[in-house]
């Protein structure tokens, strides 16, 4: 791993766009190759994983990662984002919850299910961001996707209207979404006052840098990015010998001695280092990435 190669685990603060996060680590790193993998609303705080240089081609697999989230309903109130950025809409009155009433509406929303992101969102459409269109009075039809909840969890506080949640879903959920959804049926209206992102895949915010802290440990000479094989950590991993590096860095297809039973495999070399991503081809493996040595200059 070089400097500026490898996954880096931010914790995002309020009030930053995720890009605006992404602008602030190439300044630091003085890197432009920098990308995340999921994004987060300038309300939202939390995990935001991160490929720098080279290992900005591994984003893929984070972005198909699980995400665990934590956070704040307020019921009552729905603004036109379904989150505290938003203008109310309207209000309406909130009635007596009981925690069964609450844990069969959460219990009933486990599962696959199709979900219609909302106008106020990142989403393209036609080459526009469905936000766009909203703040010119714009709403479009949207058609649903199919997102996976594992885990909803609802617990109450001191205030009726405040509730705090904690959700396990599958990416492209939209959690202020899933929680307007609990609302109504609930029987009443409601938005997202807060949200964190916990963890993503096996990263966890536990382990994430702040941007101050990120800054300070660059200027100290620490090494802020993990290796860029945490990226593919969930694959079967296979280590190549000198020839076959040699092989796949030339584009030529390996056949390989170990048994792997995935269509795709991360292979290191001998030191431990990720070469790249070989794709199953029927009883061979082709190349599908391959990443820079440390002994050759990366592609700009």
């Amino acid at each position: 791993m070089t400097p500026t190669n490898g996954l880096l685990l931010l914790d995002k603060p309020k009030g930053l766009t995720s890009h605006d996060v992404v602008a602030k680590v190439r300044r630091i790193l003085h890197e432009q190759r920098v990308g995340h993998a999921g994004t987060l609303d300038p309300m939202a705080t939390g995990l935001l994983v991160l490929a720098v240089g080279p290992a900005t081609r591994l984003l893929r697999f984070a972005q198909a990662e699980v995400k665990r989230y934590s956070g704040t309903v307020r019921l009552g109130v729905a603004t036109d984002s379904l989150d505290a950025d938003g203008a109310v809409v309207a209000t309406g009155a909130v009635p007596t919850i009981t925690v069964a009433q609450m844990l069969g509406a959460t219990t009933s929303m486990l599962g696959t299910q199709l979900q219609v992101p909302p106008m106020v969102s990142a989403k393209k459409v036609g080459g526009k961001r469905l936000h766009q269109l909203a703040r010119e009075g714009i709403e479009i039809e949207r058609k649903p996707r199919e997102v996976t909840v594992n885990l909803f969890e609802v617990t109450r506080t001191n205030d009726p209207e405040l509730w705090n949640f904690e959700v396990e879903c599958t990416v492209g959920t939209y959690v202020r979404v899933l929680l307007s959804d609990l609302c109504a049926r609930l029987g009443t209206l409601g938005h997202l006052v807060e949200l964190r992102r916990l963890s993503s895949g096996t990263h966890h915010v536990d382990g994430a840098l702040t941007l101050r802290q990120l800054a300070d440990m660059v200027d100290d000479g620490g090494e802020p990015l993990h290796p860029a094989s945490c990226f593919v950590s969930h694959l079967e991993s296979v280590t190549l010998s000198v020839d076959e590096e040699r092989q796949m860095r030339q584009g030529q297809q390996l056949a390989l001695a170990a048994t792997m039973t995935g269509g795709e495999v991360a292979a290191t070399d001998e030191a431990g280092d990720l070469i790249g991503v070989l794709r199953r081809r029927g009883e061979k493996w082709q190349p599908e990435l391959v990443l820079p040595s440390s002994s050759e200059p990366a592609d700009e």
